[in-house]
């Protein structure tokens, strides 16, 4: 199975720079900084010991830029049955160390060797059996599985106290190895995808060299192909990936079928039958073995790589950054950006995503191109790419997110509507703002745009009224500017008419940006010319209220409750 991406965890603004260097190796993972030391991280967290030990209960890799007795320590309490924990590393701030420190047998020899070789120094493994043997059998590389693991580590314990092996079966990794072989050895090592009972005195690796084409889906898919793989003596570890009908490409049950089975699914050309499909696929692996029309076995002499197989489902995610700080973006949206081959946007809300990897494209429009920068996202994922549209704010809140879906429900085009399109949401201007000033949208609310670019200024009218009758606090997105100098006064004009001069409002300018504003006036005192386009206006309703703050603008809030009206 996948590892999971690990979090790369540091102290200080001295770490950073090493921090990027392991993130190249693992673009999914992301940089935890210590809030108040260090900006410009991925995730910010504000105590060290109990971010680290949540990071090891939920399973995730650590790598710690920090001394290796400060994470010792803190995960003493947390040590688990070995073969259960995740990798965690102590990595020196400068990148003169790489410290393996927990999860021998989930890996972490071989991340802090690809850390190392990433910094260019020479990894501190002490596993006697890695450095005797020169690989870990208990962990075998990408692309095999080990049989059993308790049986396994007494197979090493035998090894290491002078017994040798004999290999049955061929691997390249086995094969460069420094193993004490010999043809008498009553250990052996079985590299094979058969099924069969596993002995003593045997190692078991399975080489996930099987393939499963599918071009129907039941709901106990899972199920018929563990039946098949029994059927064909295949061992279930062996199975490297599904590979299904194209068309079948958005059915949920298939992709819950591949996640239970912990494998990857691929996609090829609709064929007659899955042997026809697997053919296409891998012709150099012919003939199948097909079991029934709808799915067929493939076995390969070597480990199957699943990306070598027809093409990955696309993925299309619509993004918020917040509005614009790093800490208010969230994490799944970090997550999403890390995992994208192709970013897409408004050139400067892409800037603010990045920094971005060599191998991610930018494709950087005119803010005016929504839709045709929607169906570009849309042709891009269903070549099999993941794709992320970037919004500011939220992308559900006078962004993207319409203009994806409105692309989407324009079209006929299959593969299109094939993509895994999600919606990740983002802290929104109006959110963001109003939490600088306390809590003005507390109660119903209403939020408006006063462009009239896309809808006509009587229907803004209109809808401000109503609201302002309704007596509901107003956000005000797209306020002003210079083509519409005017319409911030006409709507204060309709405001005034249902609002005391005494009504709070906050506006905040680029908040959440370098050089963010927050200013609290009253209705009466406001003017246009204090309002440009990156201008938050919130105006409060009859019940909001304000009081004064040491040293800031006043707190503003509107309570919950509402006056009973006779």
């Amino acid at each position: 199975m996948t590892r999971k991406a690990p979090a790369i965890v540091i102290l200080g603004k001295g770490s950073l720079a090493t921090a990027r260097k392991i993130q190249q190796l693992y673009p999914d993972a992301l940089v935890h900084g210590l809030a108040g030391r260090v900006e410009d991280v991925d995730c910010s967290y504000r105590e060290f010991g109990a971010t680290l030990r949540q990071l090891y209960q939920q399973d995730t890799p650590i790598i710690a830029l920090c001394a290796a007795g400060i994470v010792i320590r803190t995960l003493a309490s947390e040590l688990l049955e070995k073969g259960v924990e995740p990798p965690v590393l102590a990595v020196a701030e400068d990148g003169s160390a790489v410290v393996p420190l927990l999860g021998g047998l989930g890996g972490v020899n071989v991340m802090a060797r690809e850390i190392a070789a990433g910094l260019g120094v020479a990894a501190a493994i002490t596993t006697s059996g890695e450095l005797r043997f020169g690989t870990c059998l208990l962990n075998p590389p990408s692309g095999y599985a080990l049989a059993d693991l308790e049986l396994g580590k007494r197979f090493v314990s035998d090894l290491l106290a002078g017994e040798t092996v004999r290999i049955d079966g061929e691997a390249p990794w086995l094969a460069q190895a420094q193993l004490p072989q010999s043809e008498q050895a009553q250990l052996a090592i079985h590299v094979g995808c058969d099924a069969r009972a596993v002995s003593d005195n045997e190692l078991v690796i399975y080489p996930r060299c099987v393939m499963v084409a599918i071009t129907a889906v039941s709901a106990q898919l899972a199920t018929t192909v563990r039946e098949a793989l029994a059927s064909a003596q295949i061992a279930e570890p062996a199975l490297a990936c599904l590979l299904a009908s194209e068309s079948l490409m958005a059915d949920p049950a298939l992709h819950a079928a591949a996640a239970e089975l912990g494998v990857a699914l691929r996609f090829a050309v609709d064929a007659k039958s899955a042997s026809a499909l697997a053919a296409q696929a891998m012709p150099q692996l012919l003939p199948p073995q097909a079991l029934t029309e709808n799915l067929a076995i493939v076995v390969s002499s070597q480990p199957i790589d699943p990306v070598q197989i027809g093409r990955a489902r696309g993925r299309l995610a619509v993004i918020g950054l917040g509005p614009g700080a790093a800490e208010f973006m969230v994490p799944a949206v970090k997550a999403e950006l890390a995992r994208a081959n192709d970013i897409l946007g408004y050139e400067t809300y892409v800037r603010m995503a990045g920094p971005f990897r060599a191998d991610q494209v930018m494709h950087c429009t005119d803010n005016r191109e929504e839709m045709q920068r929607a169906r570009h996202a849309f042709e891009l994922a269903a070549q099999g790419r993941s794709v992320v549209v970037v919004s500011s704010g939220d992308p559900g809140v006078f962004a993207m997110a319409a203009a994806v879906l409105e692309a989407l429900h324009e079209s006929t085009n299959p593969r299109w509507h094939a993509v895994d399109l999600q919606m990740l949401p983002g802290v929104s201007a109006s959110l963001a703002t109003a939490a600088q000033a306390g809590a003005p949208l507390g109660h119903d609310f209403c939020v408006l745009s006063l462009s009239d670019n896309l809808k006509p200024w009587s229907i803004i009218e209109k809808r401000l009224d109503l609201a302002c009758q309704a007596d509901l606090a107003l956000a005000f997105y797209n306020p002003i500017s210079r083509s519409r100098p005017w319409q911030l006064g006409r709507a204060l004009e309709i405001v005034r008419q249902h609002r005391t001069a005494q009504t709070p409002v906050v506006l905040g300018r680029d908040i959440g940006r370098p050089g963010q504003t927050l200013r609290v006036v009253t209705l009466g005192d406001l003017h246009p010319e204090m309002v440009d386009m990156r201008t938050m206006v919130l105006v409060g309703s009859s019940t909001t209220c304000q009081f004064a703050r040491a040293h800031a603008e006043p707190w503003v809030y509107t309570p919950r409750w509402y006056p009973v009206q006779d």
